[in-house]
């Protein structure tokens, strides 16, 4: 029958829209004022798609129950849209646990690269590992990630540092948004570091005229759907010129340019994403006042990272300096055998006590704001009629719960939702 939904979720003690204008993303003052809905319900379509949303009474007048393929009975708890993860390296061979123990011990970032570990490691077994196996633990580190609550997830290449295995890396990708629910947006970083026995120029340019002209090859050929384009702009890594003719390149195939930015070295990697108009830079440990003016300009949005500063103990990003300049600020995992964190409730947390953001801040970071750096907010990050189905109910009557309690996550996220359908239930109850 045509008149079927897919989804009612009824009578949430909190109904958390996030906005509900169409915002493209949020800054300032509007990232304090979400829009919250008490005793709220909402219908997803057969389309997958959020066909309405509003007060409980009001969608009660409007739907008959018998119209639905399923029911939840949300009352006493809250519900949010999917939490959005915009940085992450999800597709790589060979555990660095023991280099956690050296930056521990002291060891920099920078010491347990040129010690042979680091990126190199894990290019090193990446480029020995089989697709197949490559995928597996792909798609068991996704699904970590959605049961944490993210519906939407960056997904980037950049531990081949070779034509072959970073096409290996995007197909991979490619494969596992093809056969899971999570919904992901796929990064060309081929330029994640210089390979060994390479200078910066040789790299650039096997970027330049080897990788770049392949993928958009197999782009065209409609094997493979890549968003972004990235690069490590870095001391020691690629420069503000190399870095510049790679993303221009990117851009010049219809990639969006989304980058690491201003992470161990002020290098005026802010501007230069505001020039070449940007999407997201991300990290920006070491940003400048001018740099953070020019994002604002430019609506690129900045996408801080705080496992990364917590990790390996750097100064945190400036989030309370970005936010009050009006920049578009967004929130990631970094996920990576560096820093091994797959849940987004842990890096809201970290980016309220660390980085100083409000939880509403942090939560608008981490949804219409994240969607955004991905250049999908119009169809994620926001409980908006029209916007996929993607949500969270929490067994909880504050949605603030999801942030306070520290690595509470497991307990307190009761379903994920991607386009109506839920993709994980989590059946204990609190208390138990």
């Amino acid at each position: 029958m045509s008149n079927r939904n897919r989804l009612l979720v009824k009578g949430a003690e909190q109904l958390v829209l996030i906005c509900s204008q169409r915002q493209k993303f949020l800054t300032r003052q509007q990232m304090t004022q979400l829009c919250v809905i008490q005793n709220g319900s909402l219908v997803i379509g057969s389309d997958g798609l959020i066909k309405a949303v509003g007060p409980a009474e009001t969608i009660r007048a409007q739907f008959s129950e018998a119209d639905f393929d399923e029911i939840i009975d949300a009352s006493g708890m809250c519900v949010l849209p999917g939490l959005v993860d915009a940085h992450t390296h999800p597709v790589w061979a060979g555990d660095r646990v023991h280099e956690f123990a050296m930056k521990l011990a002291g060891a920099t970032y920078m010491d347990v690269h040129r010690a042979g570990g680091g990126i190199h490691f894990t290019v090193e077994h990446t480029r020995a590992a089989s697709a197949s196996d490559l995928l597996t633990s792909l798609r068991g580190r996704l699904v970590r990630m959605q049961r944490a609550g993210t519906t939407l997830v960056e997904c980037k290449s950049g531990y081949g540092l070779e034509l072959q295995t970073e096409l290996k890396m995007l197909q991979v990708i490619e494969e596992a948004r093809r056969t899971l629910p999570i919904n992901i947006s796929s990064t060309y970083c081929g330029a994640h570091a210089v390979p060994r026995g390479k200078t910066m120029e040789e790299a650039t340019e096997n970027i330049l005229e080897v990788q770049l002209p392949r993928l958009k090859e197999q782009m065209s050929a409609g094997n493979l759907r890549v968003d972004n384009i990235d690069v490590f702009c870095e001391q020691g890594v690629f420069d503000l010129s190399s870095t510049r003719s790679i993303l221009q390149a990117g851009k010049d195939i219809g990639l969006n340019i989304n980058f690491h930015g201003d992470e161990l070295h002020p290098m005026n990697s802010a501007q230069l994403g505001a020039e070449l108009g940007a999407l997201a830079i991300s990290h920006l440990e070491e940003v400048t006042d001018e740099g953070i003016a020019a994002m604002a300009e430019a609506k690129t949005a900045a996408v801080l990272l705080p496992t990364t500063a917590y990790i390996l103990r750097l100064p945190h990003p400036r989030a309370r300096d970005m936010l009050e300049a009006g920049v578009i600020v967004a929130l990631g995992s970094d996920f990576n055998p560096n820093a091994y964190c797959c849940s987004m409730p842990m890096v809201m947390h970290l980016a309220c006590v660390n980085m100083k953001m409000s939880m509403s801040e942090a939560l608008a970071a981490a949804t219409i704001n994240a969607a955004y750096a991905l250049g999908r907010s119009d169809t994620h990050g926001s409980l908006e009629v029209n916007k996929h189905g993607d949500l969270l109910v929490l067994n909880s009557t504050r949605w603030e719960h999801l942030i306070y309690q520290l690595g509470g996550h497991q307990d307190i996220i009761r379903y994920v939702i991607i386009k109506g359908n839920i993709v994980y239930d989590n059946d204990k109850t609190m208390g138990l």
